[in-house]
């Protein structure tokens, strides 16, 4: 605790009732002076609250407190709701039955414990939304759903066995006037069908191949033709339920590490670093928590992607979601990239017939893409007590399912949507130009000499190569050209590079 600082809302909630949750991304505290200030530190917001804010002692004004000024918190909610007693509980809702904060706490209860607190239904009073729209990435429309009980709207994205959360802050709001989707379309539009058909060829072969990198795999034609293959046909798939799942994880992998369905055994996420030591990075959830978790994971995934949410944070939710729960023993880094790209296609915001190769941006950028995964593994390393055998066997002692069901991917989501900007500023748009000043430098030889395509192109090639001009030794490749012909065609190569280079 802070000197001269008083802990309140959850981490008073967490510290008195010793519950074993990850960190939440606000801290409170309580100050005697009345000056109020917020700042962040180590990644998660700090706010000091003047006296006025000060909640008591009680369970209700520390509870009261954290809806109010920290937001929802499903996981420590939870834990909270496991220890406290129904009696303690009802007595804060009959104390104020029409109270917002009262009303929110009865409905979590019932909710996340499937249980019912001794209470009437409420037959007065006005519905109001669980999560403010404008604080949090909601359902809405006919995916909400109204409890007559409570005379709540439940907007939340999932199920009590799996609810992820996005908060709506700053740096996504910003992101989404950028409207990355409309740039793309009209950068696209600014090229013709030929470019775009060769991009399009291109772009699936680099993503597959960076996907595969980022794994540290290369795999072989058979494979990469595979994976392009489930590439081009993301946007039309409906990847959600475990026969679809199963069956990309056969199309991903070696067929001989295949599985017929979700794991049943413990798997984990590791470095050798000696023969005789393995540095364990993540571990998943246990086998028999895995069921309920990744049920609950299709139906906010399908919920998602029948909203109105952001595409991009609609696919950080998906894809991470996934990756974190990892069903499968290989292939979860590969389909977990592999739903991203159908999310956005299926969204469309991807250019229709195009990819964005995002597992490239990921490659370029690979620290920042394992921070990301870190900044969830981090915590969670600190919590999970497991054992790890000579035979590579792992087994967890503790209960874990708390750290898995109820995710915070606003972080994932703002990485996300950076790597998105950067594929399109970048990978999406250097390509385009490149593809262009390439087919430019095969028409003006066209017009000093009309070279069979495959000669032409290998000439453009190696003028690429070499800066614009070709080595004595190449040019004996093209000993039927005259001297004056191939000093013509190299200059007009060379300008198109320097016209590429001033883009």
């Amino acid at each position: 605790m802070k000197q001269n600082l008083t802990a309140i809302g959850y981490s008073e909630l967490v510290r008195r009732y010793k519950l074993d949750a990850l960190p939440h991304w606000k801290v409170s505290y309580l100050s005697s002076k009345q000056v109020q200030k917020r700042y962040i530190e180590e990644g998660t917001v700090v706010e000091v609250y003047t006296p006025r804010y000060d909640p008591g002692t009680s369970l209700e004004g520390h509870l009261t407190f954290a809806l109010k000024h920290e937001g929802i918190n499903l996981e420590i909610l939870a834990g909270l709701f496991r220890i406290v007693s129904p009696e303690e509980l009802t007595s804060i809702v009959k104390a104020q039955p029409t109270g917002k904060y009262a009303r929110m706490i009865w409905f979590l209860y019932e909710w996340l414990t499937g249980e019912q607190l001794p209470l009437d239904d409420l037959s007065q009073g006005n519905y109001f939304h669980l999560l403010d729209g404008n604080k949090y990435y909601t359902l809405s429309g006919e995916l909400e759903q109204r409890s007559k009980r409570h005379r709540v709207v439940n907007n939340l994205l999932g199920t009590p066995a799996y609810a992820p959360v996005v908060r709506r802050t700053e740096q996504l709001k910003n992101f989404q006037k950028m409207e990355l989707d409309k740039e793309a379309q009209k950068m696209v539009g600014q090229y013709s069908e030929e470019i775009l058909y060769k991009a399009t060829q291109y772009l699936y072969t680099k993503e597959t191949k960076s996907s595969f990198e980022i794994e540290k795999e290369y795999p072989d034609k058979r494979r990469t033709a595979r994976f392009v293959e489930l590439l081009r046909k993301a946007s039309n798939s409906d990847p959600f339920s475990r026969e679809e799942l199963v069956r990309l994880q056969k199309e991903i992998i070696d067929e001989r590490f295949a599985m017929d369905d979700y794991r049943d055994f413990q798997n984990y996420v590791s470095e050798t670093i000696s023969p005789t030591r393995e540095m364990v990075h993540y571990v998943p959830p246990k086998p028999d928590d895995l069921p309920a978790m990744i049920e609950g994971w299709i139906t906010s995934s399908k919920q998602m992607m029948q909203s109105e949410i952001d595409p991009v944070v609609t696919a950080a939710v998906v894809g991470f979601g996934f990756v974190f729960l990892h069903p499968f023993e290989d292939g979860n880094g590969r389909l977990h990239r592999y739903l991203i790209h159908h999310v956005l296609s299926a969204r469309n915001f991807t250019p229709p017939g195009l990819i964005f190769p995002v597992s490239a941006t990921m490659l370029k950028q690979i620290l920042k893409y394992n921070e990301m995964l870190e900044n969830f593994s981090r915590e969670l390393m600190k919590r999970v007590d497991y054992d790890l055998n000579t035979d590579g066997e792992l087994t967890v002692k503790n209960n874990t399912a708390q750290y898995y069901r109820y995710l915070d991917l606003t972080n994932q989501s703002e990485r996300l949507y950076e790597f998105v900007r950067d594929t399109v500023d970048q990978e999406l748009r250097v390509e385009l130009e490149f593809l262009d000043i390439f087919e430019r430098s095969r028409k003006k030889i066209r017009e000093i000499v009309d070279l069979p395509d495959r000669k032409l192109d290998l000439f453009v090639r190696l003028c690429f190569e070499g800066n614009g001009s070709i080595s004595g030794r190449k040019r004996k490749q093209f000993d039927y050209l005259s001297y004056d012909e191939l000093e013509e065609m190299e200059q007009a190569v060379a300008d198109e590079i320097k016209r590429y280079r001033q883009l």
